[in-house]
This record gives C-alpha cells, structure tokens and sequence, in this order.
C-alpha cells in the first residue's frame, strides 16, 4: 500500500517526528529542564519551523500523552474483544503498554509527567487514562471470576501493573544492555505470574 502523501499526512508524521524528539529530551533532561530549542536541535529543525506544528511545550507534551493514550486504547479495546483467556489478554496489554512507552515514545518521562498539561486538556488525558484502567481491571476481574487469577482487589492490582509499567520510563535507556522488547517480555513474565491461581 502507498504512503500517504497528503499535506495533512506529511504533517502528522512531521508532528510525531517532533513527539519523539521531544520524547528523548524529556528523558534525557526531565520535562521541565528541557526547552523548545532542545527539541528543535533534536529533530533538526529551527526553533522557528517548529512553532509551526507546536505553539509551546505544554502542546508537545499533550499530543504526545493524547497520541500514546489513543494508541493504548484502540490495542486495548482489540484485545479485550478477543477470543482468548484473561492470561493471554492482560499479557498482551501489558507487552503493548510497555513497548508503546518504550518503543514508541524512547522511554520518555513525558507519557506520566502530565501535571504540565492545562486544565481543560488534562481532563480529556485524565478520561482517556481512566478508561485505559477499566479495561485493564476489567481483564483482571474476568480473571479472577473464571478461577485463573488468585482473589484479589481488582484495582489495587491494576494501579500496581500501571505504576510497575508507567515508571519504566524512569529508568529506562535506549542504549542499555536490554531492548524494550527483551524488558516487556521480562515484566509480562513477572507480573502476571504474581496473578495466577
């Protein structure tokens, strides 16, 4: 199939160009010790070409939480439709989540520094974010109702799975010894074995 060469899909893919030079500058410098100039000289551009695509950085930071929070949700609503066990499911959604994060966005701080993001925005961050949880702790749920997962308390789980995946933002190195695919297959391991029955 052919690229899309449209004026608005070379901008979109300019825009997620800018996203993950912003990604390496927010984990490499923090978010608030980064400045647009940082992610201008990361993506090649002049501070000036990209105040085309982003008026600031607080609209670099909520596309880049709003275009990973979209992507999270449509893999997440795919596989809650699938026809597999919860153990198959929440393996799937954890291994995405975790590669989403530091795949696609280099392992940047910025998908859970969203404190930044101006208040009407954020509730939209903050709905998609809770909506992304249900999913999740309703795969637990159905996990523990059919007898595969121990007993638990649903949504104290799902914050730990959240807070375990999220935080690997934090440490991680695109230049470490381990690729993000090596680390999310290690954590799907880890946590949905403190999971089962």
């Amino acid at each position: 199939m052919a690229a899309d060469r449209s004026p608005g899909a070379k901008a979109v893919r300019r825009k997620l160009d800018i996203m993950r030079g912003a990604a390496v500058a927010f984990r490499d410098r923090g978010y608030a010790a980064t400045s647009v100039r940082d992610i201008a000289r990361l993506t090649g551009m002049t501070p000036g070409n990209l105040y085309y695509y982003f008026r600031n950085k607080q609209e670099i930071l909520y596309f880049c939480q709003d275009y990973s929070l979209d992507l999270l949700l449509r893999q997440a609503r795919r596989i809650r439709r699938k026809r597999v066990g919860p153990e198959a499911k929440i393996r799937e959604l954890i291994r995405t989540q975790m590669l989403c994060m530091l795949d696609e966005l280099h392992g940047s701080a910025g998908h859970i520094e969203f404190h930044a993001i101006p208040p009407p925005r954020l509730r939209r961050i903050i709905a998609k974010r809770d909506e992304y949880e249900r999913v999740l702790r309703s795969v637990v749920r159905d996990g523990v109702r059919r007898g595969r997962f121990a007993p638990c308390d649903e949504k104290l789980v799902s914050l730990a799975i959240l807070g375990a995946v999220n935080w690997s933002a934090r440490w991680f190195r695109a230049d470490g010894s381990r690729s993000p695919e090596a680390i999310a297959d290690s954590f799907v391991d880890y946590l949905v074995r403190g999971l089962m029955q």
